[in-house]
C-alpha cells in the first residue's frame, strides 16, 4: 500500500539547464533586442533575459545579444525593425546589480529605466525575472509576476534521506533549506510564499511541520500513522486537505488550523489522495482507485456523493484544480516493461468547456496551476531525458527546462 501511494502521490524528476519550445503566432508578439553594456558579459543572464521574454507569450526576442552604450539612446541601424530595445548592464562586483533602459527602436524614446540590487549573487536569476516582469507591466501586457516566485522541491541524497530546496522557476538558483531524514511532500503555506508545510519521517510516525523560509522557525502541525500529506492549502490559508491512512487505507481529510479538528472527506475502501480544493471550496477533486483504475473525481465537502470528472484514459493518476479548471496527467499506452506515454490535459468541473490536449509526447506528470490559473508546471519525461515544463495557457506557448541530476520527489510553487 505504502509503495502504491507513492506512486500516485509522488514522481521521478531530476534538476537543470535550459530548452525552449516556442508555440504562438509571430504576429502577436513584440520583437525586442537585447543590448548588454557590461564591462563582463554573463551569458547567464542574457540567457534568462531571453527565457523569461519568450516565456512571456509577449515578446519575440532575438536571439544575439549585441554590445552596445547603455547611457547612448542611439539605436543601430540593424536593430530598427525591432519594436523595443532592451539595454542593461550586469555586475557582481560587490553584491549583484542590474540597470535596465528600454527603448522604442524607432527613435530611442525611453520607457522604463530603472536598476536592481541584491546582495546575493546566487539570487541573480530574480533580478532578471523582476526586471522582465517589469517591463512586461509598464507595457500594460497580461501579468506575468509567476515568473518571481520560489519553487520548493523535495530531492533524495542518499537511501532513506532526503533534502528539500527552494528554487527559481529555472532551477539555475537552488538552496537548501532543510536537510537531515526523510523530508517529503513540500507544500506552500501562503501566496506570499513565507512559509510551507512538509512531511518528515524522521520519527517513528509521519509529522507534518510548517517551516518559514526566512526565520527557520518550526511548528508541529499534526502526526498520523501511515501517510500523512499536505495536499492543498485554502486560499485563506487556515484549512488543510491531507492525506491520511490511520487504518492502511489513504483518505483524504480536512484540517482546520484554528482548532486543530480533522473532518474526513472521503470513505472508501481504496485509495482516495491528492485532493484539491476547487470551486469555491466547497467541493475538492481527487484521484482515487473506486473504478479499479487511478481517475479523477470530485465531490462536495459536505456531503457524500462523489461524481467522476474524466471519461478519458484508463490511468489518470495525478491533477490539479484551479476555479473550475481542472488539468489532469492520462496514460495513453500500456506497456509492459518500457516507457509509457503520459498526456495532460485541461477540462473543467462541469464538463462545458470540453477537454483540451495541452501535451502531445513523453511521459508528462505532475501539472500544477500557477496562482493566477494562467501557467502550467510540469515534468515531461522523453527517452533518457526530463524537463520542468512550463504552458502558458492563454498564449499556448511553452517552455522546458532539462533537468538532471538527484532524483527529484515532488515539487510546488
Amino acid at each position: 500500500m505504502k509503495y502504491i501511494l507513492l506512486l500516485l502521490l509522488s514522481i521521478n524528476l531530476f534538476a537543470v539547464d535550459a530548452t525552449l519550445k516556442i508555440e504562438k503566432d509571430v504576429e502577436q508578439r513584440s520583437h525586442i533586442a537585447l543590448v548588454d553594456g557590461s564591462a563582463v558579459p554573463n551569458d547567464q543572464i542574457s540567457n534568462i533575459l531571453l527565457s523569461d521574454l519568450r516565456i512571456s507569450g509577449h515578446f519575440l526576442p532575438d536571439s544575439t545579444v549585441y554590445k552596445g552604450n547603455i547611457s547612448s539612446n542611439f539605436i543601430a541601424p540593424a536593430l530598427k525593425k525591432q519594436e523595443y530595445v532592451l539595454k542593461y548592464i550586469f555586475s557582481q562586483k560587490s553584491g549583484t546589480k542590474l540597470l535596465i533602459r528600454l527603448l522604442k527602436a524607432s527613435d530611442g524614446t525611453q520607457i522604463l529605466k530603472k536598476s536592481y540590487a541584491i546582495p546575493s549573487t546566487r539570487k541573480m536569476p530574480f533580478l532578471a525575472h523582476k526586471a522582465v516582469s517589469d517591463i512586461n507591466n509598464i507595457l500594460k501586457y497580461p501579468d506575468i509576476s509567476w515568473i518571481n516566485r520560489y519553487v520548493v522541491f523535495s530531492r533524495y541524497t542518499t537511501p532513506g534521506h532526503s533534502e528539500i530546496l527552494l528554487a527559481d522557476y529555472t532551477f539555475n538558483y537552488q538552496k537548501v533549506i532543510i536537510r537531515g531524514g526523510l523530508n517529503l511532500f513540500p507544500k506552500w503555506a501562503d501566496k506570499n510564499q513565507k512559509s510551507f508545510y512538509y512531511t518528515s519521517y524522521k520519527g517513528q510516525i509521519p509529522t507534518l511541520y510548517k517551516i518559514n523560509i526566512y526565520t527557520g522557525a518550526k511548528e508541529k502541525i499534526i502526526s498520523s500513522e501511515g501517510m500523512l500529506v499536505c495536499s492543498d492549502v485554502s486560499k485563506n490559508g487556515s484549512k488543510l486537505l491531507l492525506t491520511m491512512a490511520p487504518g492502511g487505507q489513504a483518505d483524504i481529510y480536512e484540517f482546520d488550523l484554528a482548532t486543530k479538528r480533522k473532518t474526513r472527506i472521503t470513505r472508501f475502501r481504496g485509495i482516495d489522495v491528492n485532493g484539491r480544493y476547487a470551486d469555491d471550496e466547497s467541493r475538492i477533486v481527487f484521484v482515487s482507485n473506486r473504478l479499479g483504475y487511478a481517475n479523477i473525481f470530485k465531490k462536495s465537502i459536505h456531503s457524500a456523493a462523489v461524481s467522476q470528472v474524466v471519461y478519458h484514459g484508463r490511468n489518470n493518476n495525478a491533477c490539479d484544480a484551479y476555479g473550475k479548471k481542472i488539468v489532469y496527467s492520462s496514460r495513453e499506452s500500456a506497456h509492459t516493461f518500457g516507457n509509457n506515454t503520459f498526456n495532460l490535459y485541461l477540462t473543467s468541473l462541469t464538463g462545458s468547456a470540453g477537454t483540451r490536449p495541452l501535451t502531445t509526447t513523453g511521459s508528462n506528470q505532475f501539472p500544477r496551476f500557477s496562482p493566477d490559473g494562467s501557467v502550467i508546471l510540469f515534468i515531461k519525461h522523453r527517452g533518457d531525458g526530463s524537463s520542468i515544463g512550463y504552458i502558458n495557457l492563454g498564449s499556448h506557448q511553452s517552455m522546458l527546462f532539462p533537468l538532471g541530476g538527484r532524483k527529484i520527489q515532488s515539487i510546488d510553487w
